[in-house]
């Protein structure tokens, strides 16, 4: 009797750790995905300041999501033959209402979220690293989720504070060197930036029966659609310019938005969501080497240590994530 629970017991710390290796190497497959998105997302900001240079931020941004758009339309259609094919209605039930009204939150979010950083990153004068600041100040979006969800009742950890003291502290080493008086308008924009894109995390976060593709389709078309209104309007009618930077809107409308959605995508499915945020938020560094060494872009020895600050910060803000995923592992 001793000996087959002796057995058993042998047999059940086996499985467990079979099935610990199996988790430990998705974690690993869904990181290393991850990793690569984020390498996409940082260079895209090289390309972001290439095309600045020849067209208007709206003309950008309008071309840039009629390209993601038609991308996710193939990818759409693609996935409908290959349910046709397994004789499955939907990839799974979800609400059409979410999705057309989350997607058109969403869009209308993206629209600010892109232009506001697409103008900042046009607006830094010569010889200023575009790429790496318009990367990490657009990356703080990570702090300002922690702190938004003050408002929706949850109490911040302790880390959370700890990080928008850093965050202040990283922003005022790389935007404030010359003062108050020195920061660029372009800062601020990619701030209001940054505020976007933590309204357009929690809109998305505000439609879990919404299907992902379709939703990201839709706010594709809606954030293209004001952006040409915006080009109309402002008279940026610079459409004969987007040939020109072609290499830049393939990249940015299918590598950046099409394929690197799908990745994070795939890769959220395997890593654990709080060691998804922490590998995402890479692109601020890849941002800067892309930076670096694409455009020889080169950042002041005050602007490194505020742009480790903010990256530090970034951290932080999701380590109570982190630790909590683990806790509940362990017990």
């Amino acid at each position: 009797m001793q000996k087959s629970t002796k057995y058993i017991r042998i047999a059940n710390a086996a499985l467990r750790s079979l099935f610990f290796e199996e988790i430990t190497m998705k974690n690993i497959k869904g990181s290393l995905i991850l990793l690569i998105t984020a390498l996409i997302w940082g260079t895209a900001f090289v390309a972001q300041k290439s095309a600045s240079e020849a067209i208007g931020a709206f003309t950008f941004n309008m071309g840039r999501a009629v390209i993601a758009a038609l991308f996710l339309l193939v990818v759409i259609g693609v996935r409908k033959l290959i349910y046709i094919k397994k004789k499955s209605a939907s990839p799974a039930a979800y609400s059409r209402r979410q999705t057309v009204v989350g997607g058109i939150i969403c869009g209308i979010l993206l629209f600010g979220a892109t232009n506001f950083q697409q103008f900042g990153i046009e607006m830094y004068p010569e010889g200023v690293a575009a790429s790496g600041r318009a990367g990490f100040l657009t990356a703080t979006y990570v702090v300002m989720v922690s702190v938004a969800a003050i408002f929706f009742g949850r109490k911040p950890h302790l880390l959370v504070w700890v990080s928008v003291v850093g965050c202040i502290g990283g922003m005022y080493m790389l935007c404030f060197s010359g003062g108050i008086s020195g920061i660029y308008k372009a800062d601020i924009f990619l701030l209001i930036c940054a505020v976007c894109y933590t309204a357009h995390i929690i809109a998305v976060s505000c439609f879990p029966l919404a299907d992902g593709i379709l939703l990201s389709f839709i706010q594709f078309v809606v954030c293209g659609a004001i952006s040409c209104v915006g080009m109309i309007i402002s008279g940026s009618n610079d459409i004969s310019g987007l040939l020109s930077v072609k290499f830049e809107l393939f990249f940015a409308g299918v590598v950046s938005s099409g394929i690197a959605y799908t990745l994070q995508i795939i890769g959220q499915k395997y890593a654990e969501p709080a060691v998804a945020s922490i590998v995402l938020s890479l692109e601020s560094v890849f941002s800067a080497v892309a930076g670096w060494l694409l455009l020889d872009e080169r950042l002041s020895g005050r602007e490194l240590i505020g742009c480790a600050l903010v990256f530090i910060s970034v951290l932080l803000a999701q380590m109570p994530a982190f630790f909590k995923g683990k806790n509940e592992k362990s017990a």
